[in-house]
This record gives structure tokens, sequence and C-alpha cells, in this order.
């Protein structure tokens, strides 16, 4: 088993929809950044990614790249697990924190939840938000942020049951 941990922040700013989990949340603001800037799943990728030492998001979807100009992050989580899987890993489970000051989270959670779980394949997902109770740049509403931990192990590769390999083969006709 191998464990990776993530973590993304991106600014609130009006004109933008606020993306997180891959649900659209009705909110005045939403996150800026070069792709849909969904925190939650940029920092999935980068848990999965650190666990499978395959670098980070910015290694793989460059934010120089046009080809990821509001991109769906959910894409790129299917990219990610692309790469994961071509690694030899399956994910196990993921746990992510959502910091958040507003909108309130929990009446979004299982649809972010079920998103998230189809992209990875698994139905060990868990989303918790949590509220910087008005501290800091999060708690003045200036942003979001994700942390996420995933757990990932090597998949494993069919073997022949035993004896199989010394019988012989079958031949037509008996």
């Amino acid at each position: 088993m191998r464990v990776g941990i993530g973590y993304d922040v991106h600014p609130l700013v009006k004109g933008r929809p606020l993306v997180l989990g891959g649900v659209r949340i009705d909110h005045s603001t939403g996150l800026d950044g070069h792709s849909d800037a969904d925190v939650l799943t940029h920092a999935v990728i980068d848990a999965l990614l650190g666990a499978a030492g395959l670098g980070d998001i910015g290694r793989l979807f460059p934010a120089d790249d046009a080809r990821y100009k509001d991109a769906s992050s959910l894409d790129l989580l299917s990219g990610a697990m692309d790469a994961m899987r071509g690694a030899g890993y399956r994910v196990v489970n993921v746990d992510c924190t959502v910091i958040a000051q507003e909108p309130r989270l929990q009446p979004h959670v299982a649809a972010m939840t079920a998103k998230i779980a189809e992209r990875l394949g698994t139905d060990r997902v868990n989303i918790k938000g949590k509220s910087p109770e008005g501290l800091g740049a999060l708690g003045q509403k200036a942003g979001i942020a994700a942390q996420v931990v995933a757990v990932i192990e090597e998949m494993q590769r069919r073997t022949p049951p035993p004896g199989a390999a010394r019988r012989p083969p079958r031949q037509a006709g008996r």
C-alpha cells in the first residue's frame, strides 16, 4: 500500500462558476484558475499522483497548456487515473476535507462523492466540509482549500491456480 497527500487552494472571484468535486454549486463567486479550478478534485489528483510516485497535477496537466484552459477537473481526474493504472495501481480509498467559510457543503456532499467515486472506480470516498470559523483568508471568504489523503495499492496480477502451469494443454477431439 502507498499513501499520498494532496492539497489545493484557489481564490474566489466574481464571474466564475463554483465547482467542487465536479458539482456546480450556486454561489455569488467561483474559484479562479486555469481549468475549472475545482480545488477538491485537484487535491484528489495530487494525492493519487503522489502516492503512485507520478509527480503532481502541474506536471501532468501544465497550467500553461491551452488544452486545459477551463477543462473539467473530473476529466483531468480520469487522465490521472489512466496514468496511475498504467503504473500498476488502483485506489483503495480517499478521504477529503474541503475548507470553506461558505457555501455550506453538506447539501452537496453526496453528489460530490458520487462523481469522484465514479471516476476513481471505488465507493470508498469520504468528503467532509469544514469551516475556518472566520479565521484567516479562507475565513474571510477569499478562497476555498482542500486536503486529501489517498491510499492506493498495486493491482493484483491474475495468477493461474496452483498446478495449472503443469497441466498439459487439451488436445482437440479428446
